[in-house]
């Protein structure tokens, strides 16, 4: 075990390396769900041997092996861990499961907070207008969800292209984009080395979204030059999924 309990430890900086440029090649669907899953399976790999690492070192205490009835030299003879190894990988699972239940608490809270901004936004229809001249657009996950978008974004844009916009919205409220980024961030937060993966993620999900509005409105180039012309006729828009 002295090797295999350090390959999720090297599997994630490879991951961490690699996937990002690799999920840029692949079809938006399937690059997201292979992120999700990849750092949800190297996440839990790298608990695991964190929890191994302490586990096995701390295992060979006198103290502790006498508490649990086995033999510290059949122990060492095993597995090898050093006290100082043991140490940094409980310092490190104690740290990764801190983080992680930090993330879980606040990406709860937030949720909860869209919903409730959701469910408070004027009129009953998916579209919610806001009376600002600001231009901005962005989905508010709830129960259903909606999807907001500023007066001055709206008169940004030509009829063609608000059908694109709020395609790209409806496109994240509907393939629940916003789960995807709440599990990056608790995968990030067990390991930052995980972080590359959810930035490439929150790309993936906006190629992704494109693609859907492109299949809506019939035109890839036309969903293109939607963005390209709101990016620089407005000051400020925000396409994706409101999560901060």
């Amino acid at each position: 075990m002295t090797f295999t309990v350090y390959v999720p430890l090297l599997v994630t900086v490879v991951l961490a390396v690699l996937a990002p440029s690799a999920a840029r090649r692949l079809p938006p669907r399937a690059a997201a769900r292979s992120l999700a899953c990849a750092a949800t399976v190297t996440a839990l790999g790298w608990l695991g041997s964190l929890a191994l690492l302490s586990f096995t070192g701390l295992a060979q205490i006198p103290e502790v092996a006498e508490q649990g009835h086995w033999s510290v030299a059949a122990l060492r003879a095993a597995d090898p861990v050093s006290l100082a190894v043991a140490i940094l990988g409980a310092l490190g699972l104690a740290a990764a499961t801190g983080s992680l239940a930090v993330a879980a608490v606040r990406g709860t809270r937030h949720l909860r907070w869209t919903r409730r901004e959701a469910a408070a936004l004027p009129g009953d229809t998916e579209l919610a207008v806001l009376d600002d001249p600001v231009p901005q657009a962005f989905a508010l996950p709830g129960a259903p969800g909606r999807i907001v978008v500023s007066r001055g974004m709206l008169r940004c844009l030509g009829d063609d292209e608000r059908a694109a916009l709020l395609a790209h919205e409806r496109a994240h409220l509907r393939d629940r984009h916003h789960l995807y980024l709440a599990l990056w961030r608790l995968t990030a937060a067990v390991t930052p080395l995980l972080r590359p993966l959810a930035d490439a993620g929150g790309f993936v999900l906006e190629r992704w979204a494109d693609e859907t509005a492109a299949a809506y409105v019939g035109s890839r180039r036309g969903v293109s030059y939607t963005n390209h012309r709101a990016h620089e006729r407005c000051s400020f828009m925000a396409f994706g999924v409101f999560w901060v």
